[in-house]
């Protein structure tokens, strides 16, 4: 368990890094007694000082939700961050890669909550309950962490990686379709990339956001009406370069674009 002036200090550090667009060194490497709990307050103090400079948060994200992430991780559970309305980007404009370190996007079937959920005792049946739609989702992920070299504590101190994300138009309810078979495909400038299975997610992304509706509520957090939840990429994260345009297509639930300048 770190003082709070180091939390404080760590909070500020991935402030500055991703103002200035200057990756700081890991924090494991440095503090190798940071914990889960350090992790999340250092998150929430950056949280909290976008959201007093006027920032809203719109939902959250939940990362490590693959059994291959989390081995490699050495954790047996996924983490979460904020999504604020500022992060959201457009189909119809380029990102500026310039505005990023290392930027990468993951492939994702988006929740739109209808109603909001419980919390601790959150079940997938509530989830099924209060979500309202699917949409079609590419998350940009960024690492404030030089070379993105990050530990466990790493990636939930800079809000899970989190750094953007874009909904497509389409919407579909969902006793429409088997959340646990949209296929999903990638393609970059025209060239199949990565492929997965929304299956990938925990083995259905449902149990990921009941996972995060129990998650936050430890830490006095609510999902709400109208949050927005992406629950794990259906695919490995791929790299973003300047004049990429990144095409996610999903069986049974339209697609989603995302160009890069």
């Amino acid at each position: 368990m770190l003082p709070d002036a180091v939390r404080t200090q760590l909070a500020d550090e991935l402030a500055r890094a991703e103002d200035d667009r200057v990756a700081v060194s890991p924090l494991v490497d440095r503090f190798p007694d940071i914990d889960v709990v350090d992790a999340y307050e250092i998150q929430l103090l950056n949280i909290q000082r976008r959201l007093k400079s006027g920032a809203k948060i719109v939902g959250h994200k939940v990362g490590l939700s693959s059994k291959a992430m989390q081995d490699m991780m050495g954790v047996d559970e996924p983490d979460y961050g904020h999504l604020l309305a500022e992060m959201e980007v457009f189909e119809d404009v380029p990102v500026d890669t310039s505005k990023y370190l290392l930027p990468r996007v993951e492939v994702e079937v988006g929740f739109v909550l209808g109603a909001d959920l419980p919390g601790e005792d959150c079940t997938e049946a509530d989830v099924l309950a209060a979500t309202v739609a699917y949409a079609p989702s590419i998350e940009l992920i960024d690492s404030r962490i030089k070379d993105w070299k990050i530990g466990l504590a790493d990636t939930i101190s800079d809000n899970a990686s989190s750094a953007g994300f874009v909904l497509g138009k389409e919407r579909v309810a969902p006793g429409d379709i088997d959340i646990k078979a949209i296929d999903a495909v990638l393609t970059r400038n025209g060239e199949v990339i990565a492929e997965g299975r929304s299956d990938a997610v925990l083995g259905d992304p449902v149990i990921a956001v009941a996972w995060l509706a129990r998650k936050v509520a430890t830490f006095g957090v609510r999902l709400k009406k109208g949050d927005i939840v992406l629950p794990g990429s259906c695919t490995r994260a791929i790299d973003a370069r300047p004049g990429d345009d990144f095409l996610a297509e999903f069986t049974g639930l339209g697609s989603v674009r995302l160009r890069f300048s």
